[in-house]
């Protein structure tokens, strides 16, 4: 059998020297009344017929089992731990095991731990046989989720987000391995760029009984050394280390340094490794700073789910696939939806320079249960993924699930929410922090809204209201026939003063409407100077949800022609019509002439000048390279336009023909700059068939 997701899992706390993977095959067990036993189970062989593959779910295909709405599972697996692990401690790592897990080894109960989406461990050492160990642990997966946290994973009886939620991921999904460290260790490691920039600030700790005296030696990417000693009575450290040099992390240059730290005691040497970058990210009023230089956040909601392997990625290579597919479209972000994603995508976030919005699973009700394991989440999810540079914007709740649709009403879903975005603060003051994503905001670092319209029409009217005449709701639907009118601000107040984010849209019932859809709505948030950006969802199809660009096997969809990386390109072209439908943007009259407005928004950290230049082409197509420099060629004629970064331009005019015989044609509108193409859009234009009778369709 070939090795099952081989690759290190905790690349953000790298202690790869010296462990041991537990993927694979493991027997397995079902236990649909939860009423089995360990001792039960040590008696009876006949009972482990069944083999699953770890670390892929029981739902999955993957998992070799495909088994549904099972609420107990029994997991066994025999190891045997390296010989010169002799004398260390022997630590029984899972990545991330739904909902709640409990771990017997040799039968002794070594701990359980609750909460589908965080990683845990247990020191097995004392109860190895030798080198030999038989692992035993119980999942327990409820079907009805509505108090847990789950995320898009459906429950019965089912959340009211249930028409947009997926086949559950039930049991051990995330790696599973063995590590050895000795009985002193360090423990945690937090890296933040220091004020200036200029060096990285490590926060370690350490845990044990030879503290006292203990040696700590932490530097970064091998450069001089900065030692300590630790005590009893104080088992954490901040050192400082500064960098010459210092090359700062931005997603067109994603440098990260590398910091090793070593500790020394009387029980042995202990080593691990993290990454980091040096950037920061700020909120300037309405505006998004990463290194001091503003940000328009073009991204693509993630949810995280695979054809064949649920929750779980397939392999490595598919967090490599999906960043390379969110970069292909024009995207600089991924907003990871309601999942705490496998550390190994952050960890390729990091090295890719793709941004990322990280955000805890949600539940499904309010209840002090509910509240309580989604807030259970906060802390864990800044110790993991703190230290990735790609993580620019923690969230929290979502669209007021799990607080039952009622924040503006009731005060005690008002604590709930400032609490949870105080103690994430508490934890990182440095990145931004959004509430509760969508509408009915309490405390938050960005204001962002959820818009979805299936008319371009319908959805500036909407974006107009809400960033031109600040208005203080806006319709959403909660159904096929359920609009309710939302706040954006729980108390009503003005939105003002923090930074807007459009952070869910989109619209269209078929992938042409979508990506129709896709060029007109995004541009026309590029009409407003002060948005921060935009979240579009979504990257690629999940199940029976039809949204995305590329398909659920992550194939490129067919958009209508509609090119999603020209419309999330820096520098864009906005043209003055009211667009009709897919393949008819502007209807022209019998003397087949085009004329309209344009205005060009640039995202550049310097201004450009440049003319708009008109080339034919078919609607389908891609407009022909001669004909390109041909237009290049001509355009010494043209009086460029300035445009100032982040600053709409005026309009000016585009004038030209319809090709003759033709009843429809894609005019393409480049944008040249000293002589180079930096940006595109296009306008499908059709003749009005009642006033040319060659355009009519023969009966």
């Amino acid at each position: 059998m070939s090795l099952v997701r081989p690759e290190y899992p905790r690349p953000h706390f790298d202690r790869s020297h010296t462990w041991l993977s537990l993927n694979g095959s493991w027997h397995f067990t079902t236990d649909p009344a939860g009423t089995a036993t360990p001792e039960e189970l040590s008696h009876e062989d006949r009972a482990w017929s069944a083999r699953i593959t770890v670390p892929f779910a029981w739902e999955t295909e993957a998992s070799g089992l495909g088994v549904h709405w099972l609420e107990y599972g029994w997991y066994r697996r025999t190891i045997t731990v390296p010989e010169e692990w002799s004398g260390r401690r022997v630590v029984l790592h899972f990545g991330a095991v739904h909902h709640s897990a409990v771990v017997w080894v040799n039968g002794t109960l070594v701990g359980e731990h609750e909460g589908g989406y965080t990683p845990f461990e247990f020191d097995v050492t004392d109860t190895l046989d030798g080198l030999s160990a038989t692992v035993l642990v119980r999942v327990w997966a409820p079907v009805d989720k509505r108090e847990i946290v789950h995320g898009k994973q459906r429950s019965i009886p089912r959340d009211d987000y249930d028409s947009c939620a997926f086949t559950p991921s039930s049991g051990i999904w995330q790696s599973v391995w063995l590590e050895a460290r000795p009985a002193t260790y360090v423990s945690a490691l937090a890296l933040t760029p220091s004020d200036t920039l200029d060096g990285i600030v490590a926060g370690v700790t350490a845990a044990g009984p030879s503290l006292s005296g203990a040696r700590l030696t932490v530097s970064v990417d091998g450069g001089r050394p900065v030692t300590t000693e630790l005590d009893d009575g104080s088992p954490t450290a901040r050192v400082h280390l500064p960098i010459q040099n210092p090359r700062l992390w931005r997603p067109a240059d994603p440098h990260l340094y590398t910091v090793t730290v070593t500790l020394e005691s009387a029980d042995g040497t202990d080593r691990v490794e993290s990454q980091t970058g040096l950037r920061r990210v700020t909120v300037d009023g309405e505006h998004i700073l990463l290194n001091g230089e503003r940000l328009y956040v073009r991204g693509v909601l993630d949810q995280g789910y695979w054809p064949r392997t649920g929750l779980t990625a397939p392999d490595d290579q598919a967090f490599v696939t999906d960043l390379a597919l969110a970069r292909e479209a024009g995207f600089n972000l991924v907003r990871k939806h309601l999942k705490l994603e496998d550390p190994r995508f952050l960890y390729h976030a990091d090295r890719l320079g793709m941004l990322v919005w990280a955000e805890p699973a949600s539940t499904g009700v309010f209840t002090p249960a509910s509240v309580a394991r989604f807030e259970a989440q906060i802390e864990p999810m800044v110790h993991r993924d703190g230290n990735h540079p790609s993580v620019i914007i923690w969230g929290l709740y979502n669209e007021e699930w799990g607080l039952d649709w009622d924040v503006p009403g009731d005060p005690e879903k008002q604590v709930a929410v400032r609490r949870a975005y105080e103690s994430l603060k508490n934890l990182d003051a440095s990145r931004p922090v959004v509430d509760n994503s969508g509408w009915s905001h309490v405390a938050t670092d960005i204001v962002d809204w959820h818009i979805y319209d299936e008319t371009p029409a319908g959805w500036a009217a909407k974006v107009h209201a809400l960033l031109t005449d600040r208005k203080p709701g806006f319709p959403v639907g909660l159904g096929p026939e359920m609009i309710v009118e939302k706040l954006l601000m729980a108390d009503g107040g003005p939105s003002s003063g923090r930074p807007n984010l459009n952070s869910e849209f989109g619209g269209g019932w078929t992938s042409v409407d979508r990506g129709w859809n896709l060029r007109w709505q995004t541009l026309e948030l590029r009409r407003h100077d002060d948005l921060s950006g935009y979240v579009w969802t979504e990257l690629y199809d999940v199940e029976h949800e039809m949204a995305g660009v590329y398909a659920f096997d992550r194939s490129r969809k067919d958009g209508g022609g509609n090119a999603p990386d020209l419309v999330n390109a820096d520098t864009v072209l906005l043209v003055d019509v009211d667009p009709r439908a897919p393949g008819r943007d502007l209807v022209v009259g019998g003397d087949r002439t085009v004329d309209v407005n344009v205005r060009i928004s640039h995202h550049g950290i310097s201004a450009i000048e440049a003319v708009v230049v008109p080339v034919w082409g078919s609607v389908l197509g891609d407009c022909d390279a001669a004909a390109v420099s041909r237009a290049t060629d001509a355009i010494s004629v043209a009086d460029p336009v300035k445009v100032q970064p982040f600053l709409l331009s005026a309009p000016f005019r585009v004038i030209d023909r319809l090709p003759d015989d033709v009843p429809a044609a894609r005019l393409h509108l480049l944008i040249v700059s000293a002589g180079e193409v930096i940006g595109r859009s296009y306008v499908d234009v059709g003749i009005d068939a009642y006033l040319d009778s060659s355009a009519r369709v023969a009966t």
